[in-house]
């Protein structure tokens, strides 16, 4: 079940993608148990947004071999993670703006994991059983302060520097599907999520042992190799077989 967000007539809505419609929901779906209104509206007459707002993303790095060794460094033993803010999210269709500290802007496509409940101290056996459900992030990156700064918290946290969408996918489950990245049509990262280091059972263990995780927060999971920079007026596209396809465009 797909699962949007979106906007029509200044106001913000959850629905159920059902092929060239929305069936709309009452309110949130994780609180009100996917009752709808009973209306259902053209997909392409709304405008799509971000599929949660949540507390906090939490982001792991280097989590794909081939990306740690074009970083520089050998895959982390355990999960590297690290935030961006939520004000850094925008939603499908949405520009991702090109800030004048930065001269090296780059894309990172990445499974992103909805978390539908509070947990704490969740095994790895149980976690995805927290999951609400898996959409599709871009960790957009100031590479250039990512290695000035010797830490990554500036370089990640520029508004419009988390595009997240199209929407939240509940029956996805994470094997060997492709995952890649597009500018302008022309394919930069191309992977399996088999080739993730920490799988996500793994991750939602890792991550809820330092902090208690929200219903609607996000975990991303990883981007494989291929950043690349990204420039004004390119059209960029993310996508993860079996969920979607996240477009953006640059500012």
């Amino acid at each position: 079940m797909k699962v949007a967000r979106f906007r029509s007539n200044d106001q913000i809505f959850y629905g159920i993608v059902d092929g060239p419609e929305l069936v709309v929901l009452k309110g949130h779906p994780l609180v009100n148990n996917y009752e709808t209104t009973g209306d259902r509206i053209p997909l392409k007459e709304v405008k799509l947004v971000a599929p949660t707002m949540p507390s906090k993303v939490v982001c792991v790095g280097k989590n794909y071999a081939a990306h740690a060794a074009e970083m520089g460094g050998d895959a982390p033993a355990e999960p590297l993670i690290f935030l961006k803010p939520n004000s850094s999210i925008i939603g499908q269709g949405d520009a991702i703006e090109i800030p004048p500290h930065s001269d090296q802007i780059e894309l990172e496509v990445e499974l992103a994991v909805v978390i539908g409940e509070i947990c704490k101290n969740v095994k790895a056996e149980d976690a995805l059983s927290k999951v609400w459900g898996f959409t599709v992030a871009n960790d957009v990156t100031a590479r250039d302060l990512q290695a000035s700064d010797g830490q990554w918290a500036r370089s990640k946290a520029f508004d419009t520097f988390c595009p997240l969408g199209p929407w939240i996918e509940t029956e996805f489950f994470p094997e060997d599907q492709i995952i890649e990245s597009r500018i302008d049509g022309e394919v930069k990262q191309h992977s399996t999520l088999a080739e993730m280091i920490h799988t996500v059972p793994t991750i939602i263990e890792y991550v809820s042992s330092v902090m208690t995780l929200l219903p609607g927060d996000v975990i991303l999971t990883g981007t494989p190799a291929g950043i690349t920079r990204i420039r004004h007026g390119e059209i960029i596209e993310c996508e993860v077989e079996g969920i979607g396809t996240l477009v953006n465009t640059v500012a």
